[in-house]
């Protein structure tokens, strides 16, 4: 009877120290993984408003301030500022540029070009386009290695500092005390352990998961604040990366089929276009393609600057011979940039997150060998005695 009790209070103070932090920390890791994804449905609620009031052919800022009377938690608290921004006479346009991160940085360029050509509703598909979602291989990818972020880099990084500081220079101790020599792997492990190279090492791949981590939840939004007018190095690195360059491409490519499909002209609709991609290489690209418009270069001969692959000078030069318009000329290879960027990101993830694990079994292999060599001399030292 009185064993009864004490499990009980057991059972209590395990659920106090071990089930409520472990709960509290699911939670918060959900919380951070979604992120990503709530941000995307309150840009498509957004798109899904502006779609249904333009095809109702009512006003759009009106439609808007009465939804946000609804006072809906859900759509978010930027949504509102918007709304406010309009309230207070502002276009959609100028509100949107005023609440920079309310809708991702490409659909709020688009949606302003969209708003200066005239019809919104031409340059809604391209946004719904931007915000199409990654295949579950590919957030799955994301979302493990945030959770080997969250969970065993932090703990590797501990394990390892505990056994520099602790288990080590026990066996340097035991060693010299029997007076027998270290092996040289063992040797060489712990002048690393010694050196702090190997907790080094540890934590610049925590703080390399912790930097990706970070873009990947904070978004666009986080991004930008590390981006400079005169010298962007974001959109540098995110036209260098394969997969970020096809989906910029596809962007331009899509609106500047909708703004050729709407009479805009050549130039001002390459200048729209590189806009809409909301990416300075974009745009200083494209200034040299309307710089060779001006020299009477034809259309698809110019956007060879924006393709080094040349691929888009030949999808274009096919498309102007089409019916039906430039933008569904042009469908079959934005699906062709859309299939290749996913391919290319899911591999690069997966090399990224497989080399990590990999790397980590390396450093625990070390230690582990050097340990067992370590056991394994102070045994056979002790048998010859």
């Amino acid at each position: 009877m009185t064993e009864f009790p004490s499990f009980l209070i057991a059972l209590f103070w395990y659920g106090v120290f071990i089930l409520l932090p472990c709960g509290a920390f699911s939670v918060v890791i959900h919380y951070l993984l979604s992120l990503p994804m709530r941000r995307r449905d309150r840009s498509l609620f957004f798109l899904d408003l502006v779609e249904t009031v333009l095809q109702r052919g009512q006003p759009l800022e009106p439609a808007i301030l009465a939804a946000a009377e609804n006072h809906d938690r859900a759509i978010g608290v930027r949504f509102y500022m918007v709304a406010a921004h309009l309230e207070g006479g502002s276009r959609l346009g100028e509100a949107l540029e005023k609440e920079p991160r309310f809708l991702p940085p490409q659909v709020n360029a688009i949606l302003r070009a969209g708003e200066k050509l005239g019809d919104l509703k031409k340059v809604l598909p391209a946004c719904r386009e931007v915000l199409r979602v990654a295949p579950d291989t590919v957030r799955s990818t994301t979302h493990y290695m945030v959770a080997i972020l969250l969970v065993f880099a932090p703990a590797a990084c501990w394990l390892i500092a505990l056994l520099s500081a602790f288990v080590v220079p026990k066996f340097k101790d035991v060693a010299a005390g029997m007076g027998f020599q270290i092996w040289p792997f063992t040797q060489f492990v712990f002048a690393l352990n010694d050196s702090h190279v190997l907790v080094g090492f540890e934590m610049l791949i925590f703080f390399a998961l912790l930097a990706v981590a970070a873009i990947y939840i904070g978004g666009p939004g986080l991004v930008r604040w590390f981006q400079f007018r005169s010298v962007p190095i974001v959109d540098w690195i995110t036209w260098r990366v394969p997969w970020k360059q096809k989906k910029l491409q596809r962007t331009f490519s899509a609106m500047l089929a909708v703004l050729l499909d709407g009479g805009v002209p050549e130039a001002e609709a390459i200048r729209l276009a590189a806009d809409a991609t909301a990416n300075e290489i974009c745009r200083r690209r494209a200034q040299h393609v309307i710089a060779a418009l001006e020299k009477g270069v034809k259309l698809d001969d110019a956007v060879r600057a924006m393709d080094d692959t040349g691929e888009f000078h030949w999808r274009l030069t096919n498309a102007t011979h089409a019916h039906g318009g430039l933008l569904n000329a042009l469908r079959g290879w934005h699906e062709a940039l859309d299939a290749k960027s996913f391919q290319q990101e899911e591999a690069a993830m997966q090399i990224f997150t497989s080399g990590l694990v990999i790397l980590n079994g390396l450093v625990v292999a070390l230690i582990a060998i050097s340990m067992f060599g370590m056991l394994v001399m102070i045994l056979r030292h002790m048998v010859e005695l």
